[in-house]
Parts: C-alpha cells; sequence; structure tokens
C-alpha cells in the first residue's frame, strides 16, 4: 500500500469498521456485572424511600363522621412538623441512643477480644473457633430471640433457678432489667459477625512486626495494644457505624420481648416500633412514612459524625 493510498480520502457513503477498544469492553462489562446491585437498590431502597417521601406530604381526612369516606389532601410538610413536635418518637429515639452507648462499646470489646485471641492461636485451631464464635450470628434473629426468652422465662427458664441458688431474685422483664436481658441477646448475635470481620483485618497486618517486636522483648499484651488495635481501626470505625445503624433500627427483639412484658416494652419503645404502631395499628400511614423519612435522616446524621469522629485522629 503506496503513501498516495493512505492519504487518499474516505469516499462518500463508505464507513469503517471500528472495533472498540479494551477500555470500552471493560466498561460493558463492569456495567453488567454491577447491573444487579443497581436494580435492587433501586427497587429495594430508592423507590420505597420515594414513596414514602410522597405519601409523607399527604394527609387522610375523615368526612361526615366517617361515612362519607375518607379523602387525600396534600398537607405540605405538616406531617413533618407534628414529628418535630412528637415527644414519645424523640424519647424512643433517646432511649435506644443511651442503650448504644453502653452495648455497642460492650460487644465490640468482646469482638476485638476473641479476634485477638484467635490471632495468636494455631492456624488450625482458629478455624474451629472462628465457626463456634460466628454460630450465633448465623441463627436468625427471631429464633435467637426466642432461645434467650425462654432462658428469660422465670417458670421454664434456667436462669432464673441458678440466679436463686445464689441468692439473687432477678426478674428478666422487669423495666429495671429488660434493656439488660435485649443488651445480652444482641451482644450474643453481633460480637461473632463483628469478630470475624476484626479478625479478617488483623490478617492483612504484616507478620514481621510480630516478630521485631518480640525480638526487642514485647510481649502479646503490648503487641495487641501496640501494634494490632491500631491497624484494625479502620475495622472497628466500619463496624460501630453498622451496629449505630442497626441499634436505630432495632425492632425484632423488642416486638417479641412486648409479648411477655407489655407495660415495660409499649408501643413506643423504639423508633420502629412507633411507626410499625403508627402504620399497621393506627392506619396513619401518611405520618409513619413521614417517621420513617426523619429517622432515616437521623441514622445518617449519628453515622456520618461518628464516621467523622473516629476517622479525625487518622488525618
Amino acid at each position: 500500500m503506496t503513501s498516495e493510498t493512505l492519504l487518499e480520502p474516505r469516499r462518500p457513503g463508505t464507513t469503517r469498521n471500528r472495533v472498540p477498544s479494551w477500555r470500552t469492553i471493560r466498561a460493558v462489562k463492569g456495567a453488567g456485572f454491577s447491573a444487579p446491585f443497581f436494580l435492587g437498590f433501586l427497587f429495594v431502597f430508592v423507590i420505597p424511600v420515594g414513596y414514602a417521601l410522597y405519601e409523607s406530604f399527604y394527609q387522610k381526612q375523615t368526612s361526615g363522621l366517617g361515612i362519607g369516606g375518607r379523602t387525600k389532601e396534600f398537607v405540605g410538610f405538616d406531617n413533618f412538623s407534628r414529628v418535630l413536635e412528637d415527644g414519645a418518637f424523640w424519647g424512643s429515639m433517646g432511649r435506644v441512643l443511651l442503650f448504644a452507648l453502653v452495648q455497642i462499646p460492650v460487644m465490640l470489646g468482646l469482638a476485638l477480644a476473641m479476634a485477638l485471641m484467635l490471632d495468636v492461636v494455631r492456624r488450625h485451631l482458629a478455624h474451629r473457633f472462628r465457626f463456634s464464635f460466628l454460630v450465633p450470628y448465623m441463627i436468625p434473629g427471631i429464633v435467637a430471640a426466642l432461645i434467650w426468652m425462654y432462658l428469660y422465662s422465670p417458670r421454664l427458664g434456667p436462669l432464673t433457678d441458678i440466679l436463686d441458688t445464689v441468692g439473687i431474685h432477678a426478674n428478666f422483664y422487669a423495666s429495671s432489667m429488660i434493656w439488660i436481658s435485649m443488651g445480652n441477646l444482641l451482644t450474643w448475635v453481633g460480637a461473632g459477625f463483628n469478630m470475624l470481620i476484626i479478625y479478617g483485618a488483623l490478617q492483612s497486618v504484616p507478620r514481621e512486626m510480630f516478630d521485631a517486636a518480640r525480638m526487642d522483648g514485647a510481649g502479646e499484651l503490648r503487641i495487641a495494644w501496640s501494634i494490632k488495635i491500631p491497624y484494625v481501626r479502620s475495622a472497628l470505625v466500619l463496624t460501630g457505624m453498622l451496629s449505630i445503624i442497626h441499634m436505630l433500627q432495632i425492632f425484632n427483639e423488642p416486638l417479641l420481648f412486648r409479648q411477655v412484658a407489655p407495660q415495660t416494652v409499649t408501643k413506643d419503645f423504639t423508633p420502629i416500633m412507633m411507626i410499625y404502631y403508627q402504620a399497621f395499628d393506627s392506619s396513619d400511614y401518611n405520618y409513619a412514612a413521614a417517621l420513617s423519612i426523619v429517622l432515616a435522616l437521623v441514622v445518617g446524621a449519628v453515622s456520618a459524625v461518628f464516621y467523622n469522629l473516629a476517622n479525625r485522629g487518622q488525618k
């Protein structure tokens, strides 16, 4: 092919077959792999939140003493104003946040201790203990709650009889004990999952650092405090943020405890319980939607504040 042929302009009406570049092919494949996630995110999160936001701007009005039926009217931000003035909702929010300030550090501390213990045992033993620690998390939440409710039962459970033998008379369903009872349950279920995340972060720590520290005379406790824990700080931040999100949305456990202690676990005991009863007991779906939107904003704000405070020292 001569240089004249290369410089010859294309004739009108002719096209060249353009082969897609490898970057385009890679981008298409990546979009194909991520499409299921985005579809699920759209139908499970975006659309429900959008629908809840839409419903929160309306209110169903009853006319003619109920005989004339109910009409749906646009009320703007009236439902949100009602949320801001609802002491029961904000009381449940504060109740859960105070509980989280105690339960989450205890659970994460236990998960960290379990992960550190697994890191010092032999590898073949670590696999066995890791599975044993993770078993409570694999149990469905409803089943786990029923197990602990049986253990707490004053007539059938063994815990009351065991404590009675040492002179301790405990009522696990009393108002002074109900949070401790649920805290035991949540710690038992969640410690294994958080331990697995922290233990995975520990495996990425260079082993040469431990050998060098031992040669300098450092013991295992000193190595754990000065090397291991700082290296898993990001994992602790992640587990802490996930625990806060879960705690503000706690529902299954108090709902089941309400069946045996309705005077202690009221309908507005937690924010999600209040939303549930507003929607399906009082049939006030519009107000429940407004409560859901406000709860989502609070969860996002608290998570963002915690994340920024926890990572401030790393900047």
